[in-house]
């Protein structure tokens, strides 16, 4: 599909840090290319890792709608997304995650959303695709974004959303002209420990430097994501759920904890209770996974509440501070 009336160029940034993910980023690269509504330029930019960035200019040498680039921060998704939004031409930056795939028409419903002058960010729909081929009976789809992909209780169709979520989101250019870009010090940095929530503290700070912004997700804009075997396991489910705690503790001390925690209070009182009556009554009626959902659902919210406080407690005594990164006009002149 094209997007009627919507002329503005996409660049899409991809971020990549290791050469054991090869095959996806060609394929998510590949994807972009595929898209119903063409992107302006497609932007992989390679996290400290010279050996890829030298392998990936190789690959896309001729390639005039692909350009390779090293982070020009410090490690980190953060860094290389600034990266990106700095370096790309387009009036909307799109991202996508380098191990996931976008559907065909992607961009254009991405695109749909910035017909009203008043959207600044339009997020998509992440669908999980297992390495086992099929989604572990004891994982709760209310905790998908574990794995980094749209979750139950998120509401259908086009909708306002307190934040978008990092691996299929876009944005305007002018957001980060009035809000900055990604914060570091939030969100993976090449330490193990799975940590987050970077665009969440963005969407709260540009919703506050833009009182009139309207930020969207539409379920129509969707991409596969793929799920390594290493994290269907249990031990990762606990270590990603306590690694979000100590992520949203460092949102609250950013934004204070009204605005980085409103959507967590909604979530854990209304569609998380609901997840563990159901996996209960599944239990009852013999269902494959049921009793294991409700204790998932159960354990998730006691280890991301441990880690919160965690959090929230080393943030005081060290006084974390974060970084945000004004981002440079666009090169040149973007439109189609």
């Amino acid at each position: 599909m094209s997007s009627p009336g919507i002329s503005v160029g996409i660049s899409v940034v991809i971020c990549a840090y290791t050469e054991e993910r090869w095959e996806d980023i060609l394929a998510a690269v590949s994807s972009v290319r595929a898209q119903s509504h063409p992107a302006l330029e497609t932007l992989l930019v390679v996290d400290h890792n010279e050996a890829l960035r030298e392998r990936l200019s190789r690959e896309y040498k001729e390639a005039g709608d692909v350009r390779v680039l090293a982070n020009a921060g410090p490690r980190g998704l953060s860094a290389g997304r600034n990266t990106g939004i700095a370096a790309s031409r387009g009036e909307i930056v799109a991202f996508l995650d380098d191990d996931a795939v976008a559907e065909r028409d992607w961009l254009g419903h991405l695109a749909d959303g910035y017909a009203d002058p008043r959207v600044m960010a339009v997020g998509g729909r992440t669908e999980p695709v297992w390495a086992s081929g099929r989604r572990p009976a004891w994982f709760p789809e209310e905790f998908d974004w574990v794995v980094g992909c749209t979750y139950r209780g998120l509401p259908p169709g086009r909708v306002r959303v307190r934040n978008v979520l990092g691996g299929n989101a876009s944005f305007r250019r002018s957001a980060f002209d009035a809000a900055g870009g990604f914060a570091t010090g939030i969100g993976r940095d090449g330490d193990k420990r799975p940590l987050g929530c970077e665009e969440t503290e963005l969407c709260i700070r540009l919703s506050r430097a833009r009182p009139d912004a309207v930020l969207l997700i539409d379920d129509r804009a969707v991409i596969h994501h793929r799920v390594p075997g290493a994290r269907e396991h249990f031990a990762y489910f606990r270590t990603r759920t306590y690694a979000e705690g100590l992520s949203k503790a460092l949102v609250a001390r950013s934004v204070g904890a009204g605005k980085g925690l409103e959507s967590e209070r909604r979530y854990t009182s209304r569609v998380l209770p609901a997840g563990v009556l159901r996996g209960l009554r599944d239990a009852l009626l013999a269902r494959p996974g049921g009793a294991g959902r409700a204790g998932a659902i159960v354990v998730g919210v006691l280890t991301a509440a441990g880690g919160y406080l965690v959090g929230s407690v080393r943030a005081r005594r060290s006084g974390t501070e974060f970084s945000v990164v004004p981002v440079p006009p666009a090169e040149g002149d973007a439109r189609d």
